[in-house]
């Protein structure tokens, strides 16, 4: 019997390190048709998709500045390796036979679409993934927050934050072997604790619209049709 989804429309946030695979910085082309295989098994379950990636595995902002670039100039920077990775994953999806548009928040007309909310909405009634591209288009906001705001902005019912752990742990697993991984967090656990999630924006963002966070291992093959599917896996973030 096929498995039927549990959503209908979700956001799933990319970290650019995801795209970049074992060798740590650029794009692994057998990493990103691997992802772009399971949204293809997703979307063929009827499932509403739409994507955020990050560009930390081609320039980090963050790391920039704190190097003594200009914050503001190394954001902007960081939102251009997002539409480079956006680029690279659309091109690998549509050779998966996904159907796909990029939606920039920085207008580029040669290569991408502006981002239009309704535009937006529209692709995803119409089975197409959407990719949005550079950000919020704002210094200072990560793209955990435009994946929390573009979620919110779409009507998505969950965002599913593919990380390469297996949800949440009070410590990091790969340090600390008496690191205890938690099923449930209400969004103040999250803040109050500082738990690496999300950044207190995005996580704020969020709560203030009840949009649940689910953080799974993207890494193991088929957890993303396993998650959407409703199997207890990674740990879910949501209100009391």
């Amino acid at each position: 019997m096929a498995k039927e989804p549990c959503f209908k429309r979700i956001l799933l946030k990319l970290s650019g390190e995801a795209l970049a695979g074992n060798q740590g910085y650029g794009i692994d082309p057998d990493t990103i048709n691997g992802i772009a295989n399971e949204i293809r098994e997703v979307v063929d379950l009827g499932l509403q998709i739409a994507i955020v990636i990050g560009g930390g595995n081609i320039f980090r902002g963050v790391a920039a500045s704190s190097m003594g670039m200009d914050r503001a100039s190394a954001d902007y920077m960081g939102m251009l390796a997002t539409v480079m990775n956006s680029l690279a994953l659309q091109d690998a999806l549509e050779k998966a036979g996904v159907i796909t548009r990029v939606q920039s928040a920085i207008e580029m007309q040669e290569i991408a679409e502006p981002y239009i909310r309704r535009r937006a909405v529209r692709h995803l009634e119409k089975g197409r993934v959407v990719i949005f591209g550079a950000g919020t288009g704002n210094p200072f906001f990560t793209t955990d927050t435009a994946a929390s705001l573009r979620a919110v902005e779409i009507g998505a019912e969950i965002i599913l934050k593919a990380t390469k752990v297996d949800g949440v742990y009070n410590a990091d697993p790969n340090k600390d072997a008496t690191a205890v991984k938690y099923d449930q967090l209400t969004y103040l656990d999250v803040l109050k604790q500082g738990l690496q999630v999300m950044d207190s924006t995005a996580t704020s963002l969020c709560m203030d619209n009840n949009l649940p966070i689910l953080v799974f291992n993207l890494t193991q093959r088929g957890n993303i049709f396993r998650v959407v599917c409703g199997e207890k896996i990674g740990t879910i973030v949501k209100g009391e």
